[in-house]
């Protein structure tokens, strides 16, 4: 992904109002941020934790999503339990993923019309999935034959397939 400035950001939100976009939260550390690595720029907002927001680049334009966090879905669960983020495939345990909820785009998401995802909650699939960050605990990737790069479009294809449901 190529490197965002907070204007790119704030102008590529799809499902929320322009003053919505400019009041989020955006990242400090965008300068210092692994772009090489990143299929998509996704955060918590830690103003407001049951807000995430994902950024993608879809065709050279920037598409923006924001997020709703299940209110309990990060709540710490027993070790033994496991979820499963459906972006990238890792196993986390202790709530590591969550059900992320975005308000789809025209009359539909004005009607309150929602698509809903099991995303990781620090939002790092791209990390993941190139073995750049490991999951807390014994989470990890599933073990496959994929090479990383098929790994890589599938995390892409998930992701686009997320954002058609949000602008269907």
């Amino acid at each position: 992904m190529r490197p965002l400035s907070e204007h790119d950001i704030r102008t590529s939100f799809i499902n929320c109002s322009k003053g919505e976009a400019k009041r989020l939260g955006v990242p400090k550390d965008l300068a210092d941020l692994p772009w090489d690595d990143l299929d998509f720029l996704g955060w918590r907002d830690p103003g407001a934790p049951d807000r995430a927001y994902l950024v993608a680049d879809r065709d050279g334009a920037l598409t923006g999503v924001a997020l709703r966090v299940t209110p309990g879905a990060t709540a710490a669960r027993t070790f033994t339990s496991r979820s499963m983020c459906s972006l990238c495939l890792t196993t986390h345990t202790s709530g590591g993923v969550a059900l992320m909820t975005a308000r789809r785009t025209g009359e539909a998401g004005r009607q309150g019309n929602t698509v809903g995802q099991y995303i990781c909650t620090d939002l790092a699939c791209s990390l993941y999935t190139r073995g750049r960050k490991q999951a807390p605990g014994d989470g990890a990737l599933m073990d496959e034959s994929l090479t990383v790069d098929e790994k890589i479009a599938r995390v892409q294809a998930n992701l686009e397939t997320f954002l058609d449901k949000v602008t269907a």
